[in-house]
């Protein structure tokens, strides 16, 4: 990697006073008690007025508060850096720190090298900051290269300066290096151990770490630290958490990096009990205000569920940066709450707070999930505009997946066309969309040229596989990849692929292979496994196993009234209506209610849901008119309602008049009403499309002249000119 300095700029000299003066000026002191940008501004105005911003020990409190304090802002502490001529060490070393801890370090090593050439010598506290950042970026060769100049220097001694040689070696997976630095350390001291252990931890080398922490007879809150952390970022949580109970039982106080890594493991293992214990230890020591504890906090909460907590907490900060914001977006990403992620988002934009990587690999999901095509556009022409910073794998990758979920299979591809360095997550995410969509012969292909081109395929990838097989209804092909998974790349079946494999011979009708699959799978038939048997019995009026299917799906979810809904749906097929009032009988009598069905469409980057007989929306009325125009036009084009799926015995006319008002039906007439004529139509279901909604959709796209993209909770269906993509298998 070359590395370049940045670009200077020259203005007027400074000169500093006698440091005693400066030291207790009262303007000083006022920064000790800044909690945000807006004061800290004021304080910089303050600092002008009074003459003493043209001092360097004044403007390096001021850089030094803008990079490093968790209330201020690395941009703005660059701007004062590049207002001042010939900076001293104290000021460089404060810029290069505030970018070795931002999400730029690269940064930190190029203005290093601008350090260099201005003629300035590096000093102890300089390196431990620019090891750092080689440690963050897995810069081992720009490592060896300061570790020279160190040794030019004279520096390798220095306890700090060498502590940051091992835990950069160390974290960069070159073990040799750190081992061979630390025993031939003068003195052995529990600095330098310290940062052995904190190497072997951050490198996920967590036995060899533990047992070099277990030989410290005197262990200091750091050596805590490091074993905590090394286990969260491992995952190993429990682990973690038996440390930091270890920890409080040698009476060692803990500190804020304790507690970071102690939120974060609770957070990831569900640990509420302990994260409240945590909350009250920060408000006990009067660590409120801490910003990164804080957004620990709102994390822990939103991991565990808690997310009224959680927005709380957030709305109770003053300054928010872009931490506190992503935070609360992934939290409500993870828990399903997509719109109000996206309103989270919006919020954010209009703050004038920069998104970076993590925040839109967290909003993307949600865009993915309601279908929200127009914000996923913003975004992708977001990383265009910030390439430098954002064109990552892992966001193409969330691209091609957020394209793929929300109908526009091209761009997805598109995407993943034009990607130079392709990861498995890419693979899998394109063969998986292809697969969504129906495009079997597409992902397929797709699966070959990963192969050909050296990629291992894992678990996420068969299901892939086995769905474009599924939704395609190729039975041999599944067949022969279910048994490729086992036997050619040893990967064990997950309940995924059994239901993959199940749903495809039980909708083929194939029911007494479907059964000696159940019987010999590697795990127990899960909730998902029965309800794709039950959905199989509906398609071929298998009313016996149904009943089977039912009891099973009942016993592992009995308050899901799915699977009565799904058994009445049958009996009514069948004409049973006494079961089907039994069955209604049963549900009412539990006091369960069945999962309204929810249609959305996104208009103009805006995204309008809608249930059944909805009439909540604004433009209701016409919707309705357009609903009833579209009922006339079927009409008049032959199409005759299909009320067997609807599940009262009632007369056919009122059927008909239900059947009229489902989610898709009214997101469908306003689009319609609100689009261009000629414009794509794109529709996100949460159930499975109803056959009568899916001829009548397939009659409105040829009457209106218009592609309609529909998903619903199993795949896409793409209706045009009056057929579907799916060949009405689904």
């Amino acid at each position: 990697m070359e590395l370049s300095a940045p670009l200077s700029v020259h203005v007027l000299p400074f000169s500093d006073p006698p440091y005693k003066f400066l030291q207790t000026h009262p303007s000083i002191a006022l920064l000790s008690t800044c909690r945000n940008l807006q004061t800290f501004k004021q304080i910089h105005c303050h600092f002008i007025k009074t003459g003493l911003y043209n001092t360097h020990f004044a403007l390096s409190k001021l850089i030094e508060f803008s990079a490093i304090s968790p209330y201020g802002d690395l941009p703005y502490a660059l701007l004062l850096f590049k207002t001042t001529q010939n900076p001293n060490q104290v000021i460089w070393n404060n810029i290069i720190r505030g970018l070795s801890l931002s999400e730029s370090p690269l940064l930190a090593l190029k203005y290093y090298v601008a350090m260099v050439l201005s003629g300035l010598n590096p000093n102890t506290y300089t390196f431990p900051s620019v090891l750092k950042s080689c440690s963050k970026i897995s810069g081992t060769r720009e490592g060896k290269q300061i570790h020279a100049h160190i040794l030019k220097l004279g520096l390798e001694q220095d306890a700090f300066v060498r502590s940051s040689l091992i835990t950069m070696y160390a974290q960069n997976c070159d073990l040799g290096n750190a081992r061979s630095l630390f025993e031939k350390s003068y003195m052995r001291n529990v600095v330098s151990l310290t940062a052995l252990i904190t190497g072997y931890a951050s490198g996920g080398f967590l036995d060899e770490a533990r047992q070099l922490f277990d030989e410290i007879p005197v262990k200091d809150v750091v050596s805590w630290n490091a074993m905590i952390a090394g286990y969260t970022q491992a995952g190993r949580l429990a682990e973690a958490l038996a440390v930091f109970e270890d920890m409080r039982g040698a009476a060692i106080t803990p500190n804020i990096s304790t507690m970071l890594s102690v939120l974060s493991a609770c957070g990831q293992s569900g640990s509420l009990k302990l994260g409240k214990w945590v909350h009250s230890w920060v408000e006990d020591h009067g660590l409120g205000s801490n910003l990164k504890l804080v957004n620990g906090l709102i994390d822990m909460y939103a991991k565990c569920g808690e997310l009224i907590k959680a927005k709380t907490l957030f709305e109770s900060i003053e300054t928010k940066n872009v931490v506190s914001w992503n935070v609360m977006i992934g939290g409500y990403t993870r828990m399903s709450s997509y719109k109000e992620a996206l309103a989270q988002f919006r919020r954010m934009l209009q703050s004038n707070v920069e998104p970076n990587q993590v925040t839109l690999l967290n909003i993307l999901p949600a865009c993915a999930n309601l279908g929200a095509l127009g914000l996923g556009k913003w975004i992708h022409a977001y990383i265009d505009k910030n390439r430098e910073n954002l064109a990552t794998v892992a966001l193409w990758t969330s691209l091609i997946d957020m394209y793929a979920k929300c109908g526009d299979i091209e761009a997805a591809q598109q995407i993943f066309d034009d990607m130079n360095n392709k990861s498995l997550a890419s693979w899998n995410a394109m063969i998986s969309g292809f697969a969504t969509h129906g495009s079997a012969d597409m992902a397929l292909n797709l699966f070959s040229r990963m192969t050909n081109e050296g990629f291992i395929p894992d678990a996420i990838t068969f299901v892939g596989v086995l769905s474009a097989c599924n939704h395609a209804g190729l039975v041999n092909l599944g067949r022969q990849y279910f048994s490729r998974m086992t036997q050619d790349y040893k990967v064990r079946p997950k309940l995924e692929h059994y239901g993959c494999m199940i749903d495809l011979l039980g909708r083929a009708g194939l029911f007494d292979e479907t059964e000696n699959l159940m019987k010999n799978m590697e795990v127990k038939p899960d909730a998902a496994i029965w309800s794709s048997l039950l959905g199989a019995c509906r398609v071929h009026g298998r009313i016996q196993m149904a009943e089977f299917a039912a009891r099973h799906l009942s016993e592992l979810e009995p308050e899901n009234p799915g699977v009565y809904v799904l058994l009445s749906n049958i009996y009514a097929r069948a004409g049973r209506w006494e079961d089907v009032a039994r069955i209604r009988t049963r549900i009412k009598d539990r006091g369960m209610k069945k999962v309204p069905g929810c249609s959305s469409i996104e208009v103009d980057s805006i995204v309008h849901e809608f249930v059944v007989s909805d009439k909540t929306h604004p433009e209701s009325k016409e919707i309705y008119e357009m609903v009833n125009e579209i009922d006339s036009l079927l009409a008049k084009a032959g199409f005759k309602a299909d009320t067997s799926e609807v599940l009262y015995d009632m007369d056919e006319e009122w059927k008909e008049g239900a059947l009229s008002h489902h989610s898709e039906r009214l997101a469908i007439a306003y689009g319609l009403i609100s689009t261009k004529a000629g414009t794509t139509l794109r529709i996100v279901k949460n159930l499975r499309v109803c056959g009568n909604c899916h001829s009548a959709t397939k009659l409105i796209s040829k009457i209106f002249n218009r592609e309609i993209i529909a998903r619903d909770r199993n795949r896409f269906h793409h209706f045009k000119d009056g057929c579907c993509s799916c060949k009405d298998y689904w």
